[in-house]
């Protein structure tokens, strides 16, 4: 998901753009056919050369994606404030706590509309279809003597969601 800016403070604004980078490069380069300019900086700043041809060049030009499928569990903080690090517990990408948003027992915040903003940010960069190939909720489940699973706050979470893909 999309990262959000701890704070309208410039230095948190731009940390946020960095991770959205991090995160969009490989779609960025399948979907749009060349390695961004952002990505080649960072190369050239660590020493990083990568060697290639017209034929490699022209090979990514003319194959690019035809949608775009990606996984949807939570949005995420960033912070340009080393200090201001403090993680959410159990997230698969390390976060800081958004205390505006409730979290699961794993640690995962939910974020319906981090959904919406996110399919929304995948389409106006790339406006190829889209597919959500997985979104869902980790918890622990425990089977009652049945074997049945008392998931009403999965199902309430998967409406969210698919309400917040409707809108």
């Amino acid at each position: 998901g999309q990262y959000y800016p701890h704070t309208c403070h410039p230095r948190d604004v731009w940390e946020g753009l960095q991770e959205d980078r991090e995160n969009y490069f490989f779609i960025d380069v399948q979907a749009r056919g060349y390695y961004p300019n952002y990505a080649k900086k960072k190369w050239e700043r660590a020493g990083i050369e990568i060697e290639m041809t017209d034929e490699d060049l022209a090979l990514l030009k003319e194959h690019t994606v035809d949608f775009i499928s990606f996984s949807y569990y939570s949005s995420r903080v960033a912070s340009g404030d080393p200090a201001e690090k403090e993680k959410t517990a159990g997230n698969i990408f390390a976060s800081i706590k958004n205390p505006y948003l409730d979290a699961s027992e794993w640690g995962w915040q939910i974020d319906p509309l981090g959904f919406r903003i996110t399919l929304n940010s995948i389409w106006d960069r790339y406006q190829k279809p889209l597919f959500v190939i997985e979104n869902g909720l980790g918890a622990v489940d425990t089977p009652d003597e049945n074997g049945y699973v008392e998931d009403d706050y999965r199902i309430d979470y998967l409406r969210q969601h698919v309400l917040a893909m409707r809108d």
